[in-house]
């Protein structure tokens, strides 16, 4: 699998979240930004775990990525989040990304992996992100692919 590649489809999946009115758009990035424009999605770090199947036949990727919501007020705020977190749903970051796993028998992400699966959400608390405070959480996604490729 090409790290970018599947990074820049899990941004693209996460751009199809649709949030309440009156809400800004939702940005989603491959990568870590220098500025955040809020509501933001971003990929950020990646564990590799190399060789899980002989002859380079399957990789695994462990992405943190990270949504950071402005603070409108403490309350507004959490919901926009809660919103974003939620299992279903127009706004469920999960559902939108689960999507690019494809059909049964295709592969993930517009052919870059195997399948993917919103593992976990932790850390929801309040971030610093380039000197400017917004509330927010980390979601742990797994993908696993072809190491070969």
């Amino acid at each position: 699998m090409q790290i970018s590649l599947v990074r820049e489809g899990i941004a693209d999946a996460a751009r199809a979240v649709v949030l309440p009115n009156g809400i800004a758009k939702l940005t989603a990035t491959a990568y870590v930004p220098d500025a955040v424009v809020a509501p933001c999605f971003f990929v950020a770090e990646v564990d590799v775990n190399y060789d899980r199947a002989m002859g380079r036949k399957l990789d695994e990727l462990l992405f943190t990525c990270r949504v950071l919501v402005g603070r409108q007020d403490d309350q507004a705020s959490q919901r926009i989040l809660d919103a974003l977190l939620s299992g279903s749903g127009t706004a469920s970051l999960k559902q939108a990304i689960e999507v690019a796993r494809g059909a049964p028998g295709e592969m993930a992400l517009d052919g870059q992996a195997d399948d993917l699966h919103i593992q976990r959400v932790q850390g929801y608390r309040w971030y610093e992100h380039n000197s400017v405070t917004y509330v927010g959480a980390e979601l742990i996604i797994k993908v696993i692919g072809p190491g070969d490729i």
